[in-house]
């Protein structure tokens, strides 16, 4: 991966990844699969202007999924990032 504006993909929003962001300072992202902890956090730095401390990642494999006949696919597998803030720094995600 060269390219930072491809990094990030998604924001994810949910109640564990709220608690995260209000206890921790964290933020939880959707990353291309290819990102390497180094290059999630200058993509952070780079494009939202926040100081990076940590960063966490974990690869997820795409659930199956079935369509009213037998045929059978999957949905995509994807990396979240959980990135910690520098104490300090907020970013409003709502």
């Amino acid at each position: 991966m060269k390219d930072i504006y491809q990094v990030i993909k998604n924001v994810r929003l949910s109640e564990k990844a709220t608690m995260l962001q209000e206890s921790n300072n964290d933020i939880t992202l959707e990353v291309d699969r290819k990102a390497n902890k180094l290059e999630i956090k200058r993509a952070v730095e780079t494009l939202l202007g926040k100081k990076v401390v940590a960063v966490r990642t974990a690869n997820y494999s795409g659930k199956a999924r079935r369509k009213r006949r037998a045929d059978e696919g999957r949905t995509n597998h994807w990396k979240k990032a959980i990135v910690r803030l520098k104490e300090g720094e907020t970013l409003d995600l709502v």
